[in-house]
């Protein structure tokens, strides 16, 4: 395991936020496979995701967001 990856886990609102989005759009970006993420048992009303730093950090060093 490199000492250098961040594993922090964020939620879609977190993500959101950071990319200046609704957190409806990180979801659909996580259900289309265009943003990797964690699935966490489905215990509520909607599924629940986990993105990671990491994951986070590439697609801001990539310059473009997702479509």
């Amino acid at each position: 395991m490199s000492p250098h990856v961040n594993h922090t886990l964020l939620t879609t609102g977190e993500v959101a936020r950071t990319l200046r989005v609704n957190s409806t759009t990180v979801r659909r970006w996580v259900k289309s496979g265009v943003l990797a993420a964690v699935i966490l048992p489905h215990t509520g009303k909607r599924q629940e995701y986990r993105i990671k730093q990491s994951t986070l950090d590439t697609l801001l060093n990539s310059g473009q967001l997702p479509q």
